[in-house]
């Protein structure tokens, strides 16, 4: 058997091992990445790429006033009986310091997000913004032929292949018919993009996860890390004294015996493709198939089965075991159903949700883990599938869309012809298609219009806090996210439950070190990402309570096997 030697060996190539892999280069230790699918980037580079970080340097520089006692106050509050005031207060710390050693030694930059509110902003410590930040744009040339091993954005949240930022960018997207300056905006960026396919075959300008997991990966070629792809690991090895060493790595050329001399990170993505676990953990999908995710097909559990095998301990008894989303399934030229996740088009005006029995069950517009729980308490009191519906009329549809159906002048009939968008004359024909009670919808939306032609929603207060406000229509008033539902033809999505990272996972101490079931740590093994279990309790306290966590633990990780304070 080939052998190969490293002082880290990082398992899996998503923000948490890349951030790992940066951090532990840059303390001049020998590092080495292996990833078992043939590109690198995980969910992350499918991912919107915003990462939760309070106190960040590019906060501070834009003056929003936080500390980490009103954070460690928030977070308290959101995870409840979970609160784990160790590895709490140990990513308060370390976080403002990862993001500001990610700025000035590596390739990662970040932009802020200021007005991307906390989920629940008038919680205990809440913040209207500033604690969200995203990686900056990125030009992928600068990656040269590594290029091609970059995994591409999930299909279904592009456009026709074209990268989409978030925030600003976006509403140029969605006022292009409007605006010169947001059409002269939009075609500059399609312009480019067309030039990109001639001449490279893929978009070349990075944004969201994607941008995120270059510019790491932009880090780790820089440091002379080398990221094997094809390469899964088939077990951890242990000293007699029970000691990490290293994994027997499988690669194209056959197993590679690869030893640690400082340690085994595990940022294997946690487990949303295993059918297993998710029928163990996931109440609405009791086989196990009924769950959909836009996470790659890889992250199937490996790094909780290797830490297992190797006696840490597992927590899964969280109120959720995972973020959830609703997502729908658009259909692919090849005859499969793509994922598209909603993320957007839930907090529109003159966009609801109701269950088959024609009722509303939440404010649309709170955030994709709070909808999906309601969604699933509401349809299994109703008995039957857990499914919901979004309806809107024409002309919400065609300003802003509807999951993956795009706004105008982009065509949507073939939408309606593959079954994806439903469609009806009147409320009661739209009920019939999607299987819900008609009449009950009719007086659902009669209710509904009756307060929304005053910008109010008295069921369910769509539009009162600033997080459900970011992401509806600033130009819509009185309430950017209320409008009635009243000229037909009306449109119907189906969505299901989805995920965007799994939250159960390898018990962890402060310094990313997995422990046994004992809570002593595992000497040699460490987790980060989503193979740790996650800080926020089952709970989604904000955009990117995954990724944040993903790179400060990471940091720490390396931080820890260096031997170094901070």
């Amino acid at each position: 058997m080939k052998k190969h030697s490293c002082d880290v060996l990082v398992v899996g190539s998503g923000a948490g091992g890349l951030a790992s892999a940066v951090s532990a280069a840059h303390r001049r230790l020998d590092v080495l990445v292996v990833e078992k699918e043939p590109v690198f980037g995980g969910t992350t580079a499918r991912s919107g790429g915003w990462m939760w970080v309070p106190c960040n340097g590019p906060a501070k520089r834009a003056g929003v006033e936080d500390s980490p006692e009103k954070a460690r106050t928030y977070l308290e509050h959101e995870t409840g009986a979970f609160f784990d005031p160790a590895r709490v207060d140990a990513f308060l710390e370390a976080g403002p310091k990862a993001v500001e050693f990610f700025e000035e030694k590596t390739s990662l930059q970040f932009d802020l997000g200021p007005t991307f509110a906390d989920y629940h902003p008038d919680a205990p410590g809440g913040m209207p913004g500033g604690r969200s930040i995203v990686a900056r744009p990125f030009d992928g040339r600068e990656l040269g032929k590594e290029i091609r091993r970059l995994r591409p954005p999930l299909a279904e949240i592009t456009f026709l292949g074209m990268m989409i930022g978030s925030g600003k960018e976006l509403l140029h997207f969605f006022r292009v018919t409007k605006s010169p300056i947001s059409a002269f905006y939009v075609a500059k960026l399609f312009i480019k993009f067309l030039k990109d396919m001639a001449f490279h075959g893929r978009p070349m300008r990075l944004v969201n996860g994607n941008a995120l997991v270059a510019r790491l990966a932009k880090s780790c070629f820089d440091m002379n890390v080398p990221i094997w792809t094809r390469a899964g690991v088939r077990e951890l090895l242990r000293d007699e004294r029970g000691i990490v060493t290293g994994a027997i790595v499988d690669t194209a050329e056959g197993p590679v015996e690869v030893t640690a001399r400082k340690g085994v990170v595990l940022a294997a993505g946690g487990f949303p493709q295993d059918a297993v676990r998710r029928k163990e953990l996931f109440p609405h999908s009791p086989s196990g198939h009924e769950h959909v995710s836009p996470a790659p097909p890889g992250n199937t559990g490996d790094g909780l089965r290797l830490g297992a095998a190797a006696g840490a301990a597992i927590k899964d008894d969280l109120p959720n075991n995972a973020a959830w989303v609703p997502v729908s399934r658009p259909p692919r030229r090849d005859g499969t159903l793509g994922v598209f996740p909603h993320f957007v088009d839930r907090s529109k005006p003159g966009v609801i949700a109701v269950t088959r029995s024609g009722k509303r069950f939440v404010n649309e517009a709170d955030s994709y883990h709070d909808f999906c729980q309601a969604m699933r308490k509401a349809c299994q009191a109703e008995g039957g599938e857990i499914c919901a519906y979004f309806i809107a009329d024409h002309k919400t549809l065609r300003k802003y869309g509807l999951g993956f159906v795009k706004p105008a002048p982009v065509p949507y009939r073939g939408l309606i012809r593959s079954g994806y968008l439903f469609e009806g004359k009147s409320l009661r024909e739209l009920a019939e298609k999607i299987g819900a009670d008609g009449a009950q919808l009719e007086r659902t939306v009669a209710t509904f219009n009756e307060h929304a032609r005053k910008g109010e929603d008295p069921e369910f207060h769509k539009g009162s806090t600033s997080y459900n406000r970011s992401l509806g229509d600033p130009e819509h008033q009185p309430n950017p996210c209320v409008a009635p539902v009243e000229n037909g033809p009306f449109y119907a999505v189906k969505l299901v439950i989805g995920d965007l990272g799994t939250f159960a996972g390898l018990k962890t101490d402060e310094n990313a070190r997995v422990l046994d079931e004992a809570g002593r740590p595992i000497a040699g093994l460490y987790a980060a990402g989503n193979d740790a279990l996650s800080i926020m309790g089952g709970n989604y306290p904000g955009g990117g309570i995954t990724l944040g966590p993903a790179i400060t633990f990471g940091y720490i990780a390396a931080r820890h096997m260096a031997g170094a304070n901070t």
